[in-house]
């Protein structure tokens, strides 16, 4: 089977903002406590830190991590998290029918993320509250000082302010599941004076309202114009959540679903500027796709603890998917979307990053390791920041149940920021290899550099405490730069990324 592609050096989508690769951590079963934060691990340090965590989360130089929810922050009290640890109320978090201890807030979470080199994405929560508690957290975050909030923080250990950019006006708010959930009319009225006040505070501060939980929700796309009706001056971004899942076990369907999330996209972008006709703006709103991951294989596991069957336990396993092979494959389908529409989504985040739905899993006590899909992950995030080029691809398609004219050879391309190319390639094909020939126009002199393959020959195959590597990255053989020209082949069922340079 054979696929052509065209580059050129001319032709782009936009400049890749690099919270493109960003991730999550909620309070939410394991992702805090023996996940990121195990003081008696054998690798802990002084603020009780797992190191060899740290390790892996450096390794993916992941630009922002949105904290503290996901569902928890819309019953969650930052205040709870704050002041001497010996001190803080330990709360039963409704959202996931869990004790919450608090031994872990905005302090300890800021110094892990310097510690990881990463950048916090804050969410307020506007479900058990609102307006007033949303301000004091910004003033008690960024605000030097000479103020209650400000030198409250000073007194408890940390001098200067976090000066922290991102911030999202709660979480989900069109879900019914959503503690404190809202119509889209009180909702965008809420989200708009918070807005507006955390803007009087400092009006550089970028705000992410929130958008449809999936694209399944019925109030869907009424949701997000009548959200950005009331918000659309006050805001800088709109939030998009998906998760995907396999569960009738067809793989050529399952790796169809990117055609559900770039129609996704490509409606709310819509929804955007007819909001911003409507409004005679001259403004810009960007999408947030601030929750993304495959999300399926732990459903049945989890059904008593959020049923409450099992009290209030704390820091349970929930959500602990173990992601096989195939599952590599999607992460790389999702990857290459966000590169495609990097003009319209400027930050998402894979929910989550570790333990929970996550690329990182951990034993209490014991190791961690890197799931399955935290390959395409890091070879995105690594090699995958620059310039998106708006590839011309013709290949052989496959129908789905659900779209037409699927294309078995997804191929997204990077200018990248030292003036090589990084390709990343998914052939879907479960039996023909792919002959993929990628035709650089404005690319002289340009030589091979790199190329990685993932592949397997069983497509359920997952990594394990026991067997780490079983599935991971091995150097490829037969990409060939010359003339202009870059031809590689693709197995079937592969994830494939190749850098070229001068």
């Amino acid at each position: 089977m054979k696929a052509t592609a065209t580059a050129h050096r001319d032709f782009t989508i936009s400049t890749i903002d690099n919270r493109i690769y960003g991730a999550f951590l909620e309070h939410l079963g394991r992702a805090i406590y023996s996940g990121i934060y195990e003081p008696n691990h054998p690798t802990a340090n002084a603020d009780g830190m797992r190191e060899d965590v740290i390790d892996l989360v450096r390794e993916l130089d992941v630009p922002v991590v949105r904290y503290p929810g996901g569902n928890f922050v819309s019953a969650y009290n930052w205040e709870d998290g704050i002041g001497p640890r010996q001190d803080r109320p330990v709360r039963l978090d409704l959202a996931w029918h869990t004790s919450e201890s608090n031994e872990v807030g905005i302090h300890e979470f800021a110094d892990w993320c310097q510690s990881v080199g990463t950048e916090m994405m804050l969410a307020v929560n506007l479900g058990s509250r609102g307006l007033d508690a949303a301000r004091n957290f910004v003033e008690y975050v960024n605000h030097p000082g000479g103020s209650y909030w400000s030198d409250l923080r000073r007194a408890n250990g940390r001098e200067e302010p976090w000066n922290v950019r991102l911030w999202c006006l709660g979480n989900e708010m069109d879900g019914p599941w959503q503690i404190g959930h809202k119509n889209a009319a009180e909702y965008g009225r809420l989200a708009a004076e918070t807005a507006k006040a955390i803007r009087a505070f400092d009006p550089g501060l970028e705000l992410v309202v929130c958008g449809s939980s999936h694209s399944g929700m019925p109030t869907y796309p009424d949701w997000e114009a009548t959200v950005l009706e009331h918000t659309y001056d006050v805001v800088d971004y709109i939030s998009l959540h998906m998760y995907f899942a396999n569960h009738e076990k067809n793989t050529g369907n399952y790796l169809a679903l990117t055609s559900k999330l770039e129609t996704y996209i490509d409606t709310v972008a819509g929804v955007i500027q007819f909001v911003k006709a409507k409004r005679r703006s001259k403004k810009d709103v960007y999408i947030s796709f601030d929750e993304w991951n495959v999300w399926y294989h732990s459903s049945q596991q989890d059904r008593a603890i959020l049923q409450g069957g099992d009290g209030w336990p704390h820091a349970p396993g929930l959500l602990e998917d173990i992601y096989n092979f195939e599952d590599v494959l999607q992460v790389g389908l999702i990857l290459n979307a966000f590169i495609r529409k990097a003009d319209v989504v400027k930050i998402a985040c894979i929910a989550q990053l570790v333990n929970v739905i996550a690329p990182i899993m951990t034993e209490r006590g014991g190791p961690a390791w890197r799931q399955t899909i935290y390959y395409p992950y890091y070879f995105a995030s690594r090699f995958g920041r620059g310039t998106a080029l708006d590839l011309a691809v013709d290949c052989p398609t496959y129908d789905s149940d659900q779209f037409s004219n699927v294309k078995y050879a997804d191929v997204a391309a990077v200018h990248t920021e030292d003036g090589g190319v990084s390709v990343f390639a998914v052939n879907r094909h479960p039996t023909e290899a792919i002959e993929l020939d990628v035709d650089m126009l404005g690319f002289d002199h340009m030589s091979l550099l790199d190329h990685q393959v993932l592949t397997h020959s069983d497509i359920n195959a997952v990594n394990s405490k026991d067997r780490p590597d079983e599935v991971a990255p091995r150097a490829g053989s037969g990409a060939r730069m010359g003339g202009g020209r870059l031809t590689v082949s693709l197995p079937p069922y592969s994830y494939q990324m190749i850098r070229i340079g001068g």
